[in-house]
């Protein structure tokens, strides 16, 4: 990979012509759709010398250019110019918005239908995060490192003692997860965090070596008969992956109304048994968010990191204040929903992604960040 925002400018226009016959008028559709025809003008004007119109770029708006890519096991794929807010970007990664903290008096009013969230820390949280592959079936994932450490500080300012791993095999992240679900210190907090950012196929994520580690045999390992210190304490998986190949191509939306009531359910529980023991079932207060559907594609910014771990950052911080993990995880979905590829001339123009999460929590889920009782 090139460094620098000069040589990957010129690495970049060097690759254009071949990209084939459309490419070039592709990537001047592109800069006039994102409001950058002064650069289109500048590339059209100095077509007699080629170095000096990349000079003449530099000095315009030096940086570079984001690309999005795939997180599919099949990711050995061109990549293409994704919009942005703002297509030509110098930082390293989206800026990590601070933790708004909730008042004592919504803990006081919500604290009852809620899981028990004060300890402090609040929990252990574990990242596990995947970039570099020695698979030759695997590219290495540019732009996760943004998404690592977006949710590493994440974590942190909500209150969690974090741990990170990089670049593990499959075994390494079995051993990690193993290690870490056993550790005495869940026994005086109130809940977990793991994260899994890899390459991905439905039902298991890629290590480093290019082999799978199955998810549900990481789940297994923090349910209540594996895992007793976090009984009946909320534990929260989020899933930066693919789940397949296929591109969501997305649908035109008819006119009309984008939501649509419809009516409750509701189940009688009269009758029930009375239990003399009281049992748990194997599996419950979980939840996890997926950043993509089945089958489908998760879509990653080189620059920016991934479109579902961006949202992710975004809603937490802002809204978990007053707003508990399952209500937090649809506003994720909306702004998931809301977001469209852009690469005029290839599979990922106007491509959508969908995350989605499933949950046995039995309790509202509020993180109460900033809240320490007697403090």
């Amino acid at each position: 990979a090139k460094s620098g925002s000069f040589s990957q400018n010129v690495e970049f226009l060097n690759l254009l012509p071949k990209r084939g016959p459309n490419a070039f008028s592709a990537f001047c559709e592109a800069l006039r759709e994102t409001k950058q025809q002064h650069l289109e003008a500048v590339i059209l004007n100095t077509t007699s010398d080629l170095n000096h119109g990349i000079t003449r770029l530099e000095h315009c708006y030096g940086s570079n250019l984001p690309f999005p890519a795939s997180e599919s096991c099949n990711s050995k794929r061109p990549r293409w110019i994704e919009p942005v807010e703002h297509s030509l970007d110098n930082r390293d990664g989206p800026p990590i918005p601070p933790v708004k903290y909730c008042t004592p008096e919504f803990y006081h009013d919500h604290q009852h239908l809620a899981y028990k969230l004060i300890s402090e820390p609040r929990g252990l949280a574990l990242i596990l995060s995947n970039v570099h592959f020695s698979s030759e079936d695997l590219e290495d994932r540019a732009g996760g490192d943004v998404d690592c450490t977006s949710l590493q500080m994440l974590f942190k300012h909500l209150g969690y003692q974090v741990t990170v791993f990089h670049d593990q095999t499959a075994q390494e992240m079995q051993n990690a997860l193993e290690r870490f679900s056993k550790l005495p210190d869940h026994r005086d907090v109130d809940s977990c965090i793991v994260a899994l950012l890899s390459h991905g196929v439905e039902g298991g994520v890629y290590g480093s070596d290019g082999k799978l580690l199955q998810l549900q045999e990481a789940f297994r390992l923090f349910d209540n008969a594996n895992c007793p210190n976090l009984q009946n304490k909320p534990k929260m998986f989020f899933i930066q992956a693919c789940r397949g190949d296929e591109t969501d191509r997305g649908v035109d939306q008819r006119d009309g109304k984008e939501w649509s009531d419809s009516p409750g359910c509701e189940e009688s529980d009269a009758n029930k048994e009375e239990n003399l023991k009281l049992r748990l079932p194997t599996c419950s207060d979980m939840i996890c968010g997926y950043a993509c559907l089945k089958a489908t594609a998760a879509m990653r910014n080189t620059k920016r990191g991934s479109w579902y771990i961006e949202a992710l950052t975004s809603v937490f911080a802002e809204d978990s204040r007053d707003t508990h993990v399952a209500d937090m995880l649809v506003k994720v979905n909306r702004q998931i929903k809301q977001r469209e590829g852009y690469a005029p001339g290839t599979e990922f123009h106007r491509c959508k992604e969908m995350s989605e999460y499933c949950s046995t929590l039995c309790r509202d889920l509020y993180l109460f960040p900033g809240y320490l009782p007697g403090k």
